[in-house]
């Protein structure tokens, strides 16, 4: 083996001895001027068989970037480099084209032989450097000189030989440049590809969907030409990637002519010209078969797309020309883009063929001209947009009064529903209330206390599809009012108790004694947070414990955090599950066969509430062991003596009952109002069926304060109420306090009543305190009275 290597040492030492050394230093001209190649046909040697090789014909390049055309030939190239200085020197050298399939470089020494490979049909990581472009790093030692042999081979492709050598700063300053370039290029390529997509989603006109695709597929071509396909798509290089120009290039030729048909319109002006575009597409697709049938096909592919590409570029030119002679309008900035592109794209295919010399603008001559031809027929586009704008805009006109008026009618839908659903469940809960305080009958009163859970739990599911919608449309606010959080967390506790103990469930309160007398907050939400939790807890947990913990924590500025946590021993959640805990509809997707029944918006609406609240929600879980969740709620404090000044003076209140005039058509509505007031003895009632029976009463009757309903027959609520506001019932009750007792829960509704002059508003099922409250509160504090 010894002697083998010797014996190369000599072999190239008498082949290089008639080359003259390049010094990057001191020499005169470029590195291919002291370079020779030499075709070895389809032999693949060695470095060792090619230093053996015998009558090898070498040539001189002539060109510092010499093209060899399209060839299946393998070449090697040799020169030699010299360091004549006491420094270690290092320089990159760039050469061959990025697709070429094979590239390897051999520095031969007196004492070894070193190998360094690229191309594109081995891994990108294998490459000495990892670069886009086939890039060799030199090392030449302190005055030394160095035998350097390149091997190159490709499938088909053209060949380049181009030998640039650069130190590392001049390296990587043309880096820079050429990033700085091709960011450029490929931004704008990218930019209109997307633009011409959405214009498409929007308009459906073919002519963007085919000119989206040719730009993108111009953006894959020429990726795949410079190399960026194969770094950081088809990393391993193989099968694909070497057929990655081809059927880009073929998609780019085949989207161009689609695009250019449909915007000329040549079906229906020019239909002769129809059946040589299809004659193309069918060439194409012939084309496009040859790439996978074997490499000898794929061979002959490369020199045949290129030729096709001249031809589609004649027939568009044709095309164009024909056009004008019949004095059918091509728009201007089309026929310049189209002018650019044939240029650039011409300069491209002619370099292939071989026909031009080679230099920064011929290879980069298809970037030129599609970059500029993009530009131009962007600014063609706007008028095609323009035209179809015109065409459209009615169209558009009706579907967006078409969306108006679907939005309006959901609007009113959900409105109706509340109220259809609220109004018999008010009547349910109203007497459940009302019985649960007469009855001294145990079993009676559990009874009624089933009927008031159930009714609580239907209610909250009706709650949350109505908030679900305000979610959807981001229209759920919090309403603030002040309330004592002991009554309302005891009241929900105490309600979820009762319907875990009947399952058979361990059920432990536990509430801090420091808890606030009162918060400013919204009572309805904040008890919502509450019973969705409660209701998860109780609804999965079959046996076994639930645990509700709630501590408060003071904090600066007269807030206080509290905290809550609901632990229970039920079916847990799997890592899967959880993922997803926060999605609405979250039941349909667990296999519970409706086991645990559900609509599945209850932590949905939790989640959207505690981010209005401002506060924070974890859930902890095992599957088959249980949940626990942890939630933070930043509240503000209401001191006792700030709420005193609010609050009704006790020797305010009249002896005389307070006369309530209740305006409500529902009979069931009227009878748990009815229950409700006699339940103290302070109130009288009368009963108006609707708008118009109210007014008649207030004009020959006086009343203190007005219950009005607002969807009712003959005249509602709205009506009713400007009429009074208007003084058409006269100047005594012009200023009477009127609260809005509605089944409607929606945000529009609470904001139209106040705007109309109403004191207050108010959901069914009716709270009797907090009934009770709003009308003391219009009666006795005169801040609150509002005249529209």
């Amino acid at each position: 083996m010894k002697h083998l290597y010797l014996l190369i040492c000599f072999v190239n030492m008498s082949v290089f001895a008639q080359n003259t050394a390049y010094n990057p230093i001191t020499s005169t001209g470029d590195l291919y001027e002291y370079s020779q190649y030499v075709s070895v046909g389809t032999k693949a040697l060695s470095i060792n068989d090619f230093l053996l090789e015998k009558n090898l014909d070498f040539k001189d390049l002539h060109s510092d970037n010499q093209s060899l055309g399209f060839t299946a030939q393998n070449y090697w190239v040799k020169f030699k480099l010299e360091n004549t200085s006491s420094d270690k020197n290092t320089y990159y050298l760039e050469t061959a084209r990025p697709i070429t399939d094979k590239a390897n470089m051999f520095v031969v020494t007196k004492d070894s032989i070193a190998s360094f490979k690229s191309g594109d049909q081995i891994p990108f990581e294998t490459r000495q450097v990892a670069h886009r472009a086939t890039v060799f790093k030199l090392v030449l030692q302190p005055n030394s000189v160095q035998d350097i042999y390149m091997e190159f081979g490709s499938d088909g492709e053209t060949i380049n030989l181009p030998l640039n050598l650069y130190t590392e700063s001049e390296f990587w300053i043309m880096n820079y440049k050429q990033q700085l370039f091709l960011g450029l290029f490929y931004g704008l390529l990218f930019l209109a590809g997307i633009v011409y997509l959405f214009f498409y989603t929007s308009l459906k006109e073919k002519t963007f969907l085919y000119y989206g695709f040719y730009v993108f597929s111009i953006a894959l071509l020429q990726g795949a030409l410079d190399g960026f396909i194969f770094e950081f798509l088809l990393t391993n290089g193989g099968y694909l990637n070497s057929k990655a120009v081809l059927i880009t290039a073929l998609f780019s030729n085949f989207f161009l002519l689609k695009y250019c048909e449909y915007f000329l319109k040549v079906s229906k002006y020019l239909s002769s010209f129809k059946t040589i575009y299809n004659i193309v597409y069918i060439v194409l697709g012939v084309l496009f078969i040859m790439v996978f049938i074997s490499p000898k096909t794929m061979e002959l592919v490369y020199p045949l797309s290129n030729l096709n590409g001249l031809l589609s570029l004649i027939l568009l030119l044709a095309t164009i020309f024909t056009m004008r002679i019949k004095r059918l309008r091509v728009d201007f900035y089309f026929s310049v883009g189209i002018f650019f592109l044939v240029i650039g794209l011409l300069g491209f295919v002619m370099n292939n063929l071989s026909l031009l010399p080679n230099n920064f603008f011929t290879l980069n001559s298809s970037k030129f001209g599609s970059g500029l031809e993009v530009i131009f027929l962007s600014l063609s586009m706007t008028n095609l947009l323009k035209k179809l704008r015109e065409d459209k805009v009615d169209s558009q006109e009706l579907a967006l009064n078409r969306s108006q008026e679907i939005s309006q009618l959901k609007t009113f839908f959900m409105s109706n529903m509340s109220h259809e659903l609220r109004t018999p469940i008010n009547a349910i809960m109203g007497i459940a209330q009302t019985e649960l305080k007469n009855s001294g009958d145990a079993e009676s009163n559990k009874n009624y206390e089933i009927i008031k859970n159930a009714s609580l739990s239907l209610l909250s599911n009706v709650n949350d599809i109505l908030d679900f919608e305000k979610i959807e449309k981001n229209e759920l606010k919090l309403v603030h009012e002040v309330f004592s959080p002991f009554n309302a967390v005891t009241e929900i506790s105490n309600n979820w108790k009762l319907e875990a103990q009947r399952k058979g469930l361990d059920y432990q309160f536990d509430i801090d004694p420091d808890i606030p007398d009162f918060i400013e907050s919204d009572l309805e939400r904040f008890v919502q947070i509450i019973n969705n939790v409660l209701s998860n807890a109780v609804k999965f947990t079959t046996k076994g414990s639930i645990c509700f913990k709630l501590k408060c924590f003071s904090q600066p500025n007269d807030v206080n955090r509290f905290s809550l946590q609901v632990s229970d021993t039920g079916v847990g959640m799997t890592t899967e599950t959880k993922k997803h805990i926060f999605d609405s509809f979250n039941q349909m997707r667990n296999n519970h066969k409706r086991k645990f029944g559900g609509i599945g918006l209850g932590l949905t609406i939790v989640n959207r509430l505690v981010d209005l609240f401002e506060g924070e929600i974890t859930i902890e879980s095992e599957f088959e062991k249980g949940c626990v969740v942890y939630i933070d709620l930043p509240l503000k404090v209401v001191k006792i003596a700030s709420l005193s000044d609010q609050n009704i003076n006790a020797n305010k209140v009249s002896a005389t009952p307070l006369k309530v005039l209740v305006v409500e058509d529902n009979m069931l509505n009227q009878m748990v109002i009815k229950k409700l007031l006699s339940t103290d003895n302070k109130f009288t009632m009368v009963i108006a069926n609707n708008g118009e029976e109210a007014l008649k009463l207030l004009k020959h009757s006086n009343f203190d304060v007005i219950l009005m309903d607002l969807q009712m027959p003959i005249m509602d609520g709205y009506e009713a109420t400007q009429h009074i506001r208007n003084g058409n019932c006269g100047p005594k009750t012009q200023a009477i306090p009127i609260i809005a007792v509605t089944a409607d829960v929606m945000q529009e509704t609470k904001e139209r009543v106040l705007n109309i002059g109403m004191n207050d508003y108010m959901t069914k099922p009716i709270n009797k305190d907090l009934l009770f409250k709003k009308i003391e509160r219009c009666m006795y504090d005169s801040s609150n009275l509002k005249i529209a």
